[in-house]
């Protein structure tokens, strides 16, 4: 287990394993714990704020963050996340693009994600969603 440098929480990587990219095996915590229901693509009026996959990305991700600061928590208690998106291949094409998203809302911040391809999502024109659980220090 390591600490990242400025996190509250324990990065957990088995001894010998490759270091993986853009996500962690594990992560220890302890404190507040925060669930964040799947979050898409749409506004604060429940619009969605576009039909293309990275805008929505963006609002998605912007979306878990603005639920854990309101629980008094910033990006860096976020110590999971699950993505469900309705294209993988559109997700693969747009990795380079995507990562810079990914840094302008989170930082250079990498919790434990899963990613798992879905056939649609509740909402007509979603093509994105993203839980969240973040762990804010006592």
């Amino acid at each position: 287990m390591s600490q990242e440098p400025d996190r509250p929480h324990v990065i957990v990587q088995p001894a010998g394993w490759a270091v993986p990219r853009g996500y962690v095996n594990g992560v220890a915590a302890r404190g507040t714990q925060v669930y964040v229901a799947g979050q898409i693509g749409w506004d604060a009026q429940c619009k969605l704020v576009g039909p293309g996959f990275l805008e929505q990305v963006e609002q998605a991700l912007g979306n878990v963050v603005a639920v854990v600061e309101a629980a008094g928590g910033t990006a860096a208690h976020v110590v999971r996340m699950t993505w469900y998106v309705t294209d993988m291949d559109v997700y693969r094409k747009s990795l380079r693009e995507l990562g810079a998203i990914y840094r302008r809302v989170l930082g250079e911040h990498f919790p434990a994600m899963a990613l798992v391809q879905v056939v649609s999502l509740v909402e007509s024109g979603a093509v994105v969603e993203i839980e969240a659980t973040a762990v804010i220090p006592d």
